[in-house]
C-alpha cells in the first residue's frame, strides 16, 4: 500500500495535468482567460481518466520561466482551476506549483487535494539562480491549515538544476525523511521529461524503507516495467502528451497503452 487514499494497491501511476500558463506569467493566453485554463485542463483530466490513470496532480509546468515565490494572480488562477475540475475528478488528486513549497501546500489545502509535490530541503544551482527551500516553513503551513493527513512528497534531486549539497543521494533521501519529516521520496532527470538515473533510484530505494518512493521524471512505456521494478510509484506527464512532447495536449492512447502494460504486472 503506498497511500491509504489509493487502496490496496501496491504501484501507483499519477497522470500531470500540466494546466496552461497561469495569469502574470509570460505565456500567458489573456484572450483566452481562465475559462480557457479551465477547458483545457479539464480536456486533458478527462483523457487521463478514461485511459486507467490511478490519480493525477495539477502543476503549472507552463509558468515559464520559473519563479521561487508565487504571485497572488497564479495562486488565485491556480486553485480556481482545479476547484471548477474537481466535479469531474473520479481519482485522488495531488497539486504542484512550481518552485514554491508553501504555495503548493497552500492550493493542496485550499483545495482538498491529497497530496503535494515540490523541492522542500537542500540547497542548488539552478537556471533560476539560488536555490533554497524551506521545508520547515512548509510543514509548518501544513499543520497550520489543519491538513495534517496532506501527504508531502519530496523531490530531492531538482530538474534545471546541481544540487550543492555532495552527499550521496541515498543519504540525502534518508536524512529528508529523519529531519523533515518526508512522506515520500522522489528521484527526477535533470530535465523534464528525462528520466532519472536508475543507479540513483535503485540506492535510493534500498537506503529508504519507511516511505514511498517515485520515479519522478522521464518515465516511458519502453522502460516502466524496470523502473516500478523499484519504485513504488510513478509520476508520468512528457509521456502521456501527444508525440511525447512535454507542451502539448494528453494523448488519449498513450495514456491507454501504457496503463495496459501497468496494469497486466503492477
Amino acid at each position: 500500500m503506498v497511500f491509504d487514499f489509493f487502496g490496496a494497491r501496491r504501484k501507483v501511476v499519477v497522470g500531470m495535468v500540466h494546466i496552461g500558463a497561469l495569469p502574470g506569467t509570460p505565456l500567458y493566453d489573456a484572450d483566452g482567460g481562465v475559462q480557457k485554463l479551465i477547458d483545457d485542463a479539464g480536456a486533458d483530466l478527462e483523457k487521463l481518466q478514461a485511459g486507467g490513470i490511478h490519480s493525477v496532480m495539477f502543476g503549472n509546468e507552463n509558468d515559464r520561466p520559473y519563479v521561487f515565490k508565487a504571485s497572488p494572480a497564479t495562486l488565485a488562477a491556480m486553485t480556481a482551476v482545479i476547484q471548477a475540475l474537481k466535479p469531474t475528478l473520479k481519482v485522488p488528486f495531488g497539486v504542484n506549483y512550481l518552485w514554491d513549497p508553501s504555495a503548493s501546500v497552500a492550493i493542496a489545502c485550499a483545495t482538498g487535494a491529497s497530496f503535494a509535490r515540490e523541492i522542500f530541503t537542500g540547497l542548488f544551482a539552478s537556471d533560476m539562480g539560488l536555490w533554497q527551500p524551506s521545508a520547515a516553513e512548509a510543514l509548518r503551513l501544513r499543520r497550520d491549515l489543519g491538513r495534517p493527513d496532506l501527504k508531502l512528497l519530496f523531490n530531492i534531486n531538482a530538474e534545471f538544476a546541481a544540487s550543492l549539497d555532495h552527499r550521496p543521494i541515498a543519504l540525502r533521501a534518508k536524512s529528508a525523511v529523519f529531519s523533515s519529516l518526508a512522506d515520500a521520496i522522489l528521484v527526477s532527470g535533470p530535465i523534464t521529461g528525462q528520466p532519472a538515473e536508475t543507479s540513483d533510484l535503485k540506492a535510493v530505494a534500498d537506503a529508504v524503507k519507511t516511505v514511498p518512493i517515485f520515479a519522478n521524471t522521464g518515465v516511458r512505456l519502453e522502460n516502466v516495467r524496470e523502473v516500478l521494478s523499484l519504485a513504488d510509484g510513478v509520476i508520468v506527464g512528457t509521456h502521456f502528451k501527444v508525440d511525447g512532447d512535454t507542451w502539448n495536449a494528453v494523448d488519449a492512447e498513450r495514456v491507454k497503452r501504457f496503463m495496459d502494460v501497468v496494469e497486466e504486472f503492477a
